[in-house]
């Protein structure tokens, strides 16, 4: 009778982790090292388990750069050997492991959600809290100050410890917390999008079951509820201000209580329902203007021939698709108007 594998030998298997070297090869860019790896690639897989069951493995030293949309953030990206660990990490083990503990209206980082997933929920949310009570319910919109570069390395290993087991997993799951000095976690690794989600699951948690709120959803850091009346809401919120601060972190000053007859900005999207309770889903003007923006700088890359005019369509065509899920048709045609005239002058 052959027995099952542990966590830890479901991550060194050389199967899994050839599966991870094809996905960490098939991601977006094509990096020296990566090049590098897939002269050697079966070689290189031997060494990367050879060296995980030995405890000689080691995080290498993260490639360091800035993006500025949509907001200005540092991204840390990983080396290649780093890449296919983490795929068989969290593929084989931490994700089967985790997704038991997210409640279905976390929305971020899961096969199968996402921001439109997101969407739906919160339209059905509203609609549900129209027909129960009406304008007389309360919105609270809130999203954690800094939450990937305050992310406390202590309170996430005390967290992981609980719902990882095996020592082994235990010991790789360390290395990759501990790869950073001080608070936060590196943006762009997939291990730091697992543990992100895993970090506020307890605060979904508390929501839903403490404090006994039907209508919540998160999307990473950025999180609404939904209940009936004002001082319920600021109790409510009150409640939350206490829970975050227990993980090392605070809400951030946009946080607020709104009417509900004014909606809410989630995911892109601002959503309200009308007063014969039809739910409308339009992009937020400050997304507009940022999709202007971004259409006429590339439209002055095509015309330096920096890119194609085909890349600048797919671009766009990927936009009006992100729409077309909102209220947006009058948007969709002023929008086809504006790149025209960009391209005539």
């Amino acid at each position: 009778m052959i027995e099952d594998k542990t966590d830890f030998e479901k991550v060194v298997d050389f199967g899994n982790l050839y599966q991870a070297y094809l996905k960490s090869k098939s991601g977006k860019g094509f990096s020296k090292s990566s090049q590098k790896f897939q002269v050697m690639a079966l070689d290189g897989i031997h060494q990367i388990k050879r060296r995980l069951e030995t405890k000689t493995y080691n995080v290498s030293k993260y490639n360091e750069f800035t993006i500025y949309e949509p907001k200005e953030r540092i991204i840390k990206s990983c080396s290649f050997v780093d890449k296919i660990v983490q795929h068989s990490l969290c593929d084989n083990v931490l994700i089967p492991i985790l997704k038991k503990e997210f409640i279905q209206t976390n929305y971020a980082g899961q096969i199968g959600k996402g921001t439109l997933y997101g969407l739906d929920c919160l339209k059905a949310h509203m609609y549900l809290a129209y027909c129960k009570y009406g304008y007389n319910c309360w919105i609270i919109k809130a999203d954690i100050s800094k939450f990937f570069y305050n992310i406390d390395h202590d309170v996430l290993k005390d967290i992981v410890s609980y719902f990882v087991e095996d020592k082994d997993v235990y010991w790789l799951c360390e290395k990759f917390i501990d790869s950073t000095d001080g608070l936060g976690l590196p943006l762009g690794n997939q291990v730091s999008q697992v543990y992100a989600l895993t970090y506020l699951s307890g605060l979904d948690n508390f929501i839903t079951g403490e404090l006994g709120v039907k209508y919540y959803g998160r999307y990473m850091d950025d999180f609404y509820l939904i209940v009936q009346g004002k001082e319920y809401a600021k109790w409510c919120l009150s409640a939350i201000y206490k829970f975050v601060y227990t993980l090392g972190l605070e809400l951030n000053g946009k946080t607020q209580i709104i009417p509900f007859k004014n909606g809410i900005k989630f995911c892109g999207f601002h959503t309200y329902v009308t007063s014969d309770g039809k739910v409308i889903r339009k992009l937020k003007n400050e997304n507009k203007r940022a999709a202007k923006k971004k259409f006429k700088k590339m439209v002055r890359l095509v015309r330096n021939g920096k890119i194609s005019e085909e890349k600048f369509y797919e671009s766009y065509n990927a936009w009006k698709n992100h729409i077309s899920h909102g209220n947006c048709v009058k948007l969709g045609y002023d929008m086809d108007k504006y790149v025209e005239e960009l391209f005539s002058n």
